[in-house]
């Protein structure tokens, strides 16, 4: 198969749908010869800062000379960066190698067990783990989980550092409805001797985390009881043991960021510790303040003003709410919003009511994506529109500062629209 026929092939996959549990994976890994126990891999789960947390980590990585690896999703312009090597997505000629080698076990699969087809997410798991056990070794690999944590697919080696960036109510039809529940799904990545730091808010859900750590006897290292983020404005200081970095000033806006930030510092700190790398502190905190991520609180626009940002749960939208409130106080802020499926959409919209001027609503072109009407029902602003082509209100957008928020997928859309357009 040519790039555009193993892509369909893998797209092809979502017709099987989300199936949790690792049977599937450790099946196809054993026929493939485990290419997941050849790497050294950072594993960071949780329900929001995933992302930013796995761009922190690989940026100071990278600039102390370290070959880096990173698994994320979803993708936001195009599929390839998914599986990338220095911040750069694999070439497509990678993905049709790889495609070549897994597609036989895929078959493999479904023909001889009863475990059913594999997935697409199992698939793009399936590819990552080979090209970096196998085809392309690097020093690190980040791996950023997909939905949940103790049945996802990426979970199914064994990390030097595991992250948990947070626990909210996210895909509360699949993983549980109160925190406790995902908490129980979220720490199921904690490994015997492995560290752990994370930065949990919910009393009751970091108490269970603590409790699987102290039982697989895992190292637990939390924000705000071990590590400390100051902030001043747009600066903060952050404090570990007798470490004391001040004066750190993100690129990436927001309390929710220093808070990421600090959480990849810790991590990057405790494998010094344990001499896992070599850590230029000057390099670290410089790679660490030009970090960005495509997709949150991103300016893509300055005259008008357009910020796109992927707030995909009740959470994100209120981090989001709260940083448009602190460093926009005084704009006049339109909202264009589009979700997928199975959100709360009720209360992310409510949230987002309170700063918006003029709330637009849209659909557009996925699967799962929401009709709509169907949104345009939720809202409850006296200034709601719904909008057929949102591709020429953000190229024709004339007021003073629009946010375009919703699904991440949503966000890849637009995206691909403004590098087309």
């Amino acid at each position: 198969m040519d790039y555009l026929e193993s892509l369909y092939w893998i797209h092809e996959r979502t017709k099987f749908g989300i199936k949790p549990g690792v049977k599937r994976m450790r099946w196809m890994l054993d026929r493939l010869g485990n290419p997941e126990q050849h790497i050294n891999g950072i594993h960071v789960v949780g329900t929001n800062g995933k992302g930013s947390t796995v761009s922190y980590l690989k940026n100071v990585l990278m600039a102390n000379n370290y070959q880096v690896g990173t698994f994320t999703s979803p993708y936001i312009e195009t599929f390839n960066e998914r599986i990338s090597l220095n911040g750069q997505p694999i070439t497509d000629d990678d993905i049709v190698c790889l495609v070549d080698r897994v597609r036989p076990v895929s078959e493999q699969l479904a023909a001889e067990t009863e475990l059913g087809q594999a997935t697409e997410f199992e698939i793009i798991t399936l590819m990552m783990f080979l090209y970096f056990g196998e085809i392309h070794p690097v020093d690190f690999v980040v791996v950023e989980a997909g939905l949940g944590a103790k049945n996802d697919s990426t979970n199914v080696f064994v990390p030097v550092m595991t992250v948990l960036t947070s626990i909210g109510l996210d895909h509360t039809n699949i993983i549980g409805d109160t925190y406790l529940d995902i908490a129980k799904e979220k720490a199921g990545v904690v490994k015997p001797g492995v560290p752990l730091v994370y930065a949990i808010k919910n009393d009751e859900a970091r108490n269970y985390v603590i409790q699987q750590a102290e039982h697989y006897h895992a190292k637990a290292i939390e924000l705000t009881r071990d590590f400390h983020v100051i902030p001043f404005g747009r600066e903060f200081t952050y404090r570990y043991k007798d470490y004391e970095l001040e004066h750190i000033e993100l690129k990436m806006i927001g309390r929710h960021q220093q808070e990421n930030a600090a959480v990849a510092i810790t991590t990057l700190i405790e494998m010094f510790e344990r001499g896992m790398i070599m850590l230029d502190f000057n390099k670290m905190i410089e790679a660490i303040e030009e970090t960005t991520w495509t997709g949150r609180i991103e300016k893509i626009q300055d005259h008008p003003t357009i910020i796109l940002d992927g707030a995909h749960n009740k959470e994100s939208i209120d981090v989001l709410v709260e940083t448009m409130n602190t460093h926009y106080p005084d704009r006049r802020i339109d909202v264009l919003f589009s979700a997928i499926d199975g959100k709360p959409i009720g209360s992310m919209l409510m949230a987002l009511e309170d700063i918006a001027a003029t709330f637009y609503v849209t659909e557009f072109d996925f699967p799962k994506a929401l009709p709509v009407d169907v949104i345009y029902e939720n809202v409850e602003h006296e200034r709601v529109e719904k909008v057929k082509d949102y591709g020429s209100l953000i190229k024709n957008y004339d007021g003073d500062l629009l946010l375009v928020t919703g699904s991440l997928y949503f966000i890849s859309a637009v995206k691909n629209y403004l590098k087309n357009n």
